[in-house]
């Protein structure tokens, strides 16, 4: 069944037999748009495939980011930071409640994302380090299944969130990390899809057996630290011009190596921006200009294959 509430397009799926719902969205932030292909993807091929449970699909959150081919709405608030939202409040507002109400349906909650224009991303799964043993263990099981090569279990308590809005209801949630800057990058699309239906199969809603890779040949850090997975404040920028990078995302570096410069053409001058610490680089700025402060990548903290735990202060 397709529904239009309020004019907002999304898909429920339902099997023939009781189970779980899953809830799976994209588009949380207008200018992510291999997540949207997925989602209407997953939307035609899980159609009357479903063994059990039910599956409800959003590929677009955020239209009015979309329609301005923008991270943000016209009132410039991020959708990922003002969570769950005001049903009286301004469009991005709205739209946060809307589907915060969504969120607070579900058994489980996929949230779909990629770097956008400004950020290149490893593929990653990522979940709140919830406080609560049953849906951690949940959480972790969850990213496990979508079998991408970073697992990440980061800082609770941040506020706003679509994941804080699951938080707060005890609903297991993750949300995925893949791409970014400009084009089009099938893979990603290939990726969630591949990832949603194994997970999907780990939950029983699928007739098949689940195939998951092994969690050893992954990396998988769980990092309790305040703000761990806040990736705009990462590796702020010393200065102000253009970054020329010169590493990758799924590269390993060490701490001091250089990581890429900032030119400012007005001046002349160029700063080198160095590697904080070793590990693997997981994210990428790709827009080139930048200010003091902005974040020109992130290392995630591990140096090999296999789970660390990093304890908070």
């Amino acid at each position: 069944m397709k529904e239009n509430t309020e004019n907002r397009f999304y898909k429920r799926l339902t099997g023939a037999l009781p189970g779980p719902h899953v809830l799976l969205t994209a588009g949380v932030h207008g200018d992510e748009y291999e997540p949207m292909l997925a989602a209407c993807a997953l939307m035609d091929e899980l159609a009357g495939k479903l063994a059990a449970g039910r599956v409800t699909i959003v590929p677009i959150v955020n239209e009015n980011a979309y329609e301005r081919t923008n991270r943000c709405g016209d009132d410039g608030l991020d959708l990922a930071r003002i969570c769950p939202g005001n049903p009286d409040g301004s469009v991005s507002e709205k739209t946060a409640d809307w589907i915060s109400a969504l969120i607070r349906e579900a058994d489980y909650y996929v949230d779909m994302h990629t770097g956008g224009l400004a950020y290149d991303i490893f593929p990653l799964a990522g979940y709140m380090l919830h406080p609560s043993p049953d849906v951690l263990e949940k959480q972790q099981q969850m990213a496990i299944s979508y079998n991408l090569p970073i697992v990440w279990g980061t800082d609770f308590r941040p506020n706003g969130r679509t994941l804080s809005v699951a938080r707060d209801a005890n609903i297991p949630a993750i949300y995925l990390e893949y791409g970014g800057g400009t084009g089009l990058r099938e893979p990603v699309v290939t990726a969630y899809k591949a990832g949603f239906l194994n997970m999907l199969k780990h939950l029983n809603l699928l007739d098949e057996a689940a195939e998951t890779q092994p969690i050893s040949e992954r990396f998988w850090v769980e990092d309790h630290r305040p703000d761990s997975g806040y990736l705009q404040a990462k590796m702020p920028s010393p200065a102000d011009g253009v970054f020329q990078a010169v590493i990758k995302p799924g590269e390993r570096v060490r701490a001091g190596q250089l990581w890429g410069r900032i030119i400012d053409p007005v001046s002349g001058t160029q700063t080198d921006v160095r590697a904080e610490a070793d590990g693997l680089a997981f994210l990428l700025r790709t827009v080139v200009k930048v200010k003091t402060g902005d974040a020109l990548g992130g290392i995630l903290p591990i140096d090999k294959p296999g789970k660390r735990i990093i304890h908070g202060d």
